[in-house]
Formats: C-alpha cells, sequence, structure tokens
C-alpha cells in the first residue's frame, strides 16, 4: 500500500484504486496536437504539427512528434521545449543519436546539423475506455543524408496510454517499436545520448531546488552512466505539497535492462535550468537493427504533487515489471 493506494493486476490490466475520485482520460484532437484531458484538466500534449521556432533560430530546429507540455496533477508545467542552450530538446522525446547508416553516420537528435530527424507521421489508432485512453502513431526517422535525397531510415510506432487519474498521481505508458524499412540494417552506435526515453525539466529546476534518484541509490552527481530501474526526479513547485515530479520506470524486458541512464551533472549548462535525465539503451553498448525485426521499449512515467519516497517507486516498479 502506497499513502492508502493499493496497485492491482486485474486479468493482466493495471488498475490504481484510490481514495480519490478517479477521473475518466479523454483525448482532444486539435490542430497542433492531442490532448489528454481529465475532466476540463489538461494533463499532456502529444505534438503532431511542427513547433515554430524563435525569431532568428534556424528553421531546422523545428519538430513534431514529442509530448509537451506534461503537467503534473495541480497543473504545474513539468517539461520545456526549444530551450537556448539546446533548442533540439523537446520536453518528452527520445531520438537516436549516433547512428550508421549505409556507412554514413546520422544523427537524428541534433536538428540544426541537417544530417537527420523525428517527426510525426500519422495517427494509427486512437481508444478510450474505463481506464485509460491510449494513442498509437507513427513517427518517421528521416535520413537527410542519403545520396538520392532523404530516406526513410526507421519507422517508429509509438503508444502513449495515460490511465485515469487519482488524486494526486497519475500514470503514463510510453511504448516504442523500432523497425527499418531499408535493405540493410541501422547501427545505433553506443553513445551517452540516444533513443530510450528523455526528458527536459522545466526551466524553473536546477541543482539548488531539485533532486534526482536511481533505484540504485544514486543521485545527480553518482547516477550518469549508471545502471537503473527507475529514476525519480522531484522539484520545487506551487503545488500545494511544494514540490512535483516523475518517476520513470524501465521495463525488465527492455534491451540492456536495468537500463543506462544519462544524467546531467550540477555543473551542466552553467549550473541553470539544468535539469536533464533519460533512459538511454545504447549507452555503452552498440544496437544494430536488422531489416525485418522489430524492436520494442516500454516506460512508465507517474506523475505526482508531493513527495516520491524510494520505497514508493520500488512498489510502482514491480507493478509495472509484472505487465
Amino acid at each position: 500500500m502506497i499513502f492508502k493506494r493499493l496497485l492491482c493486476f486485474i486479468a493482466g490490466s493495471f488498475v490504481l484504486v484510490s481514495n480519490a475520485f478517479s477521473q475518466k482520460i479523454i483525448m482532444e484532437e486539435t490542430t497542433t496536437g492531442i490532448n489528454f484531458k481529465a475532466g476540463n484538466q489538461l494533463l499532456m500534449t502529444y505534438q503532431t504539427a511542427k513547433s515554430e521556432v524563435p525569431e532568428g533560430v534556424k528553421a531546422e530546429f523545428s519538430k513534431s512528434g514529442f509530448i509537451h507540455p506534461l503537467l503534473s496533477p495541480s497543473g504545474q508545467v513539468l517539461t520545456r521545449i526549444q530551450p537556448p542552450d539546446h533548442y533540439h530538446h523537446y520536453g518528452i522525446w527520445g531520438p537516436w543519436t549516433k547512428t550508421t547508416i549505409e556507412g554514413r553516420e546520422v544523427d537524428f537528435w541534433n536538428l540544426g546539423d541537417g544530417k537527420g530527424r523525428v517527426d510525426f507521421e500519422k495517427i494509427i489508432s486512437q481508444k478510450t475506455n474505463s481506464k485509460y485512453s491510449e494513442l498509437v502513431v507513427r513517427q518517421n526517422h528521416m535520413d537527410l543524408l542519403a545520396p538520392k535525397g532523404p530516406q526513410l531510415a526507421l519507422e517508429e510506432d509509438l503508444a502513449i496510454r495515460v490511465w485515469n487519474k487519482a488524486g494526486d498521481r497519475y500514470m503514463v505508458d510510453y511504448s516504442t517499436t523500432i523497425s527499418t524499412p531499408l535493405k540493410s540494417s541501422v547501427m545505433l552506435e553506443a553513445y551517452r545520448y540516444g533513443g530510450g526515453i528523455g526528458f527536459r525539466a522545466t526551466e524553473d529546476w536546477d541543482h539548488t531546488n531539485s533532486t534526482i534518484l536511481t533505484s540504485e541509490g544514486n543521485d545527480r552527481k553518482t547516477a550518469d552512466g549508471t545502471f537503473a530501474k527507475w529514476l525519480i526526479v522531484q522539484g520545487e513547485s506551487s503545488a500545494p505539497g511544494g514540490q512535483s515530479g516523475i518517476l520513470f520506470l524501465s521495463h525488465p524486458k527492455n534491451r540492456s535492462h536495468p537500463e543506462p541512464i544519462r544524467v546531467w551533472p550540477e555543473d551542466s549548462n552553467e549550473g541553470k535550468e539544468n535539469v536533464f535525465l533519460g533512459f538511454c539503451p545504447i549507452r555503452h553498448e552498440s544496437w544494430e537493427i536488422l531489416p525485418g525485426k522489430k524492436y520494442t521499449l516500454h516506460y512508465r512515467m507517474i506523475v505526482y504533487d508531493g513527495n516520491m519516497t524510494a520505497d514508493d517507486a520500488e512498489e510502482f516498479w514491480n507493478a509495472f515489471s509484472k505487465n
């Protein structure tokens, strides 16, 4: 039991039972994205349209196919896009960085280099029931350096499932399946950034007012490059309890689980607005994507106001690991 909340599995489905009233999640389609709402309250948006860039910034930095904003149950915005220090950072997203395609080095992460990019292509399915709303989309990873012009190098089917909101916590499943339509393999080279799931936090957080904790007991000073089942990031906010955060969970069936992580150290970005972290399955070992095969990574986020303890996180991960 976590603060009188019981996690249970019924017929393989996760149900969150709470003393608080459970609010059904609905999806709302706009000209720029898909909103997930609990009643009239926005919880998160998946962006389908390319975001405009600030004046004077290269057009290559415009992008679609990411989550922003992601809000806490009390409405605190936890994500950020296009920070001046890294215009290619987009809330919650996961492009691959150092990639070899037909002998060429292609970068889907650093948009300004003009080597590759990842964007929303189409909606595959939408579903709402009494427990959750789920969106499945196709995201195209385009190789911009191909000799005959831009070519599709990786197809990604991203499933985003938002479970009914209950009190000061709600849950998001983020599952990505990649494959290549090419006749040759795509090599995702070992690198500290890339794929999995990345998170650029609100500009209000830095190392003075936020904390990071991993399943192995590492904090911001020691976590980078280590392995973890889960990550907690939380910081000061205007929520009633004074703070909000996200618990990121990696599924045990994921590649390289417990999974390698990237965490910015305290001195990153001159110590200002410097909260970035993510699971990075190719951090220490390259990954070959073979033609005709599909590869899936499952993550879960518990978005909350208040405090998340290590014991809470372990219980949430134990429940997730049984799926």
